[in-house]
């Protein structure tokens, strides 16, 4: 790889952490000052670098040869590739393997992969001697622009996704977009139904660039990814910022993940994340418009824009509308049963109720949504 660098620092600030921030990389060839930054951010006597099957032979043994070069002790572990990893099970099996090796309170976990690898190896960091550094090096742009940045970590549970899990925030984040060019295209599309979440939620201009002109992002032109990641991740940082723990405005991230997950569940995860969050998103905003909370010609720029860039908007056929609503209940954002839906108002703006981001919905308006 080129050394030459072209990146971009996002700061993500901790409230209540007396003013601690991490750093969020972004660019092409900003690994090349991951050693660096290691020694500065995330010092350890030990590093160990977790992946899955499929990213090890890709990109993992060049980064454990290229951190092995620049003296760090690094030990390379990887779990099979796919959503199935994601459970207590392949993290406790990660665990004996850092025991075994000798990882202590001065280790440091590396993640490399997408957003299953993120959560997983987050998760597994969070409570390793209850917790020690972890710094994401996310390989998809699904992990960019969403899981490897705020410090939520989990793994799923065969009653939901996401269940069981902790906040546990990065040293700092490592977004290579080179990783891009290689992500194989439906991959790539499944990132951008949360770069139109981040945009519905707090970045109309990206908006409207996405609707305007798709094309410069879905050819991967490098100016357009750029744009797209460092918005996307703006958006997240000031959300994240004023809620890290999501007692509050941190719930708008989840606009399409409650209808989302609930599908993911169903389809025992063979539609992608993003795939099932697109759709997610066009339910859930056919249902806001039907509830009068945003206009009908918004719903349908959301759902538009999603088509366009060549995500599913329509419940997957064969799939019950009821069990999705029941799959829903199990969700980790329901109350006392009911589900709760962070609906956006306009694009650009969230809807509240009640001084809350999340409201319930009819679910006669839900399951016509879902029809």
């Amino acid at each position: 790889m080129a050394r030459r660098v072209h990146g971009r620092v996002i700061r993500v600030r901790r409230r209540g952490a007396r003013g601690i921030s991490y750093p969020v990389y972004i660019g092409r060839g900003v690994l090349s000052s991951l050693p660096g930054a290691l020694r500065r951010l995330a010092p350890a006597y030990r590093y160990f670098l977790i992946t899955d099957s499929r990213v090890r032979g890709l990109h993992g043994r060049a980064l454990l040869a290229s951190l092995r070069r620049a003296g760090l002790t690094v030990s390379l572990l990887s779990v099979p590739a796919g959503e199935r990893s994601k459970t207590r099970e392949a993290k406790a099996r990660l665990e004996d393997r850092i025991l075994a090796l000798g990882g202590g309170r001065d280790s440091a976990v590396l993640a490399l992969g997408g957003g299953m690898i993120c959560d997983l190896a987050g998760f597994t960091a969070a409570t390793y001697h209850r917790g020690i550094p972890f710094v994401p090096i996310p390989t998809t742009l699904l992990a960019m622009v969403d899981a490897a940045v705020g410090g939520k970590t989990a793994v799923d549970h065969p009653r939901g996704k996401n269940v069981i899990g902790a906040f546990h925030p990065p040293r700092a984040v490592f977004a290579d977009l080179r990783f891009l060019e290689t992500l194989p295209e439906r991959e790539f599309r499944s990132g951008l139904a949360e770069a139109v979440k981040s945009a519905v939620i707090g970045d109309p201009v990206l908006f409207r660039g996405l609707e305007r002109d798709p094309s410069a992002v879905l050819s991967r032109h490098p100016d357009a990814v750029l744009n797209l990641v460092l918005r996307s991740c703006r958006v997240k940082a000031r959300v994240v910022e004023a809620d890290e723990r999501e007692s509050g405005l941190r719930a708008v991230l989840n606009f399409g993940h409650t209808l989302g997950h609930a599908l993911e569940h169903l389809l025992h995860y063979r539609l992608l994340h993003g795939e099932a969050v697109a759709i997610g998103m066009a339910l859930e905003a056919r249902a806001a418009a039907a509830a009068g909370i945003m206009k009908a010609g918004e719903a349908g720029r959301i759902i538009a824009l999603l088509g366009k860039l060549g995500l599913p908007t329509r419940l997957p056929k064969g799939v019950p509308p009821g069990r999705v609503l029941i799959a829903a209940r199990a969700d980790k954002k329901a109350e006392r049963g009911e589900i709760r839906y962070a609906l956006p108002r306009k694009i650009g703006e969230m809807a509240r109720r009640q001084g809350r981001h999340v409201m319930p919905l009819s679910e006669r308006l839900v399951l016509a949504a879902l029809q």
